[in-house]
């Protein structure tokens, strides 16, 4: 399978990134730069990676400026046709700017940065995403940054709930979900969500700083098993 990696200025973590993708995982994995332009750009791709970082410094809002970027119109394309697209932390961020998913990031509660080990718990294990985990499984994996608070107004936050497409929320470490476990404060302890057709999902923790026992947990990995497994059923 073939994944992009798309940097930005400010990208940091594309490097992590790619290193799971092809030396832990074993898949084909390029860097995309922001400025490749033309729907085009991302053909032959099964999947498209977004990223953490600070995109152009996250000037104006995290990700607002990467949103715009001349690579963005081929992410689009490729969600808009099935194609499957993953933002991690700032690529996050960059996905709901772009309004390839709902809601917005706010500053963390605290206004401080958080960079530590977290408690997720899995929504929903039937994605391309999660299929390696099991439904209600409880996840240690890190997060690192200052603008993780997601929000959504209430009728978009009751559509996402009633449509399901909420995929990972934080919890303590036995699965409860409780706002001790919710360390940057977002609605209903939201830490990753998918679009409706289920191609695009975006969480804040990173997944790929916990796919090697080197770096104290592995539990990141099922994501990229499953990635891996759901390109080649298909």
């Amino acid at each position: 399978m073939k994944f992009a990696v798309v940097v930005f200025p400010g990208s940091n973590c594309e490097q992590d990134t790619r290193h799971v993708l092809a030396d832990v995982a074993g898949q084909e994995a390029d860097y995309v730069w922001y400025a490749t332009a033309g729907e085009e750009a991302l053909a032959g791709y099964d999947c498209v990676v977004l990223p953490g970082g600070f995109a152009y410094g996250d000037y104006l809002r995290v990700g607002a400026i990467a949103a715009i970027a001349p690579v963005m119109e081929a992410v689009r394309a490729h969600a808009d046709a099935g194609g499957l697209v993953l933002g991690i932390c700032n690529g996050f961020q960059v996905l709901l700017e772009a309004g390839l998913l709902p809601g917005a990031i706010l500053r963390n509660r605290s206004l401080e940065f958080r960079s530590q080990w977290v408690h997720l718990r899995v929504e929903d294990a039937r994605t391309p995403f999660t299929r390696e985990y099991r439904p209600g499984q409880v996840l240690r994996v890190p997060i690192a940054h200052g603008d993780g608070n997601y929000f959504a107004d209430p009728q978009t936050l009751s559509e996402i709930e009633a449509g399901g497409q909420v995929v990972f929320r934080y919890c303590e470490p036995g699965g409860a979900v409780t706002d001790a476990g919710n360390p940057n404060g977002s609605v209903n302890a939201i830490a990753g969500l998918r679009n409706r057709r289920g191609n695009v999902l975006g969480l804040m923790p990173h997944p790929e700083r916990c796919s090697e026992p080197v770096l104290g947990g592995t539990d990141g990995l099922g994501m990229w098993r499953s990635l891996v497994s759901s390109l080649v059923e298909a």
